[in-house]
């Protein structure tokens, strides 16, 4: 989350991704900074997975991350 508040600062535009049961976490990290960057959530557990599985996962995530980084703010 530092990391994306800083290069949003800088005029970069990010979005970081988080397994689901971290919600909370990120939307209260980005309330501590002051930030609320955006993320988008995918399935948890992330490891041990297969692949396949995160292949899966990951093109499911696709068009919440596109919408993320060209609108901005909030999850996903």
């Amino acid at each position: 989350m530092h990391d994306i508040a800083d290069l949003e600062r800088r005029g970069v535009v990010g979005v970081f991704l988080a397994s689901e049961v971290f919600a909370d976490a990120a939307r209260l990290q980005g309330a501590a900074l002051g930030f609320p960057a955006p993320f988008v959530l995918v399935p948890h557990p992330v490891q041990d997975r297969t692949d396949a599985e995160l292949r899966a996962a990951a093109e499911g995530a696709y068009a919440a991350v596109v919408a993320a980084v060209t609108a901005g703010g909030g999850a996903a």
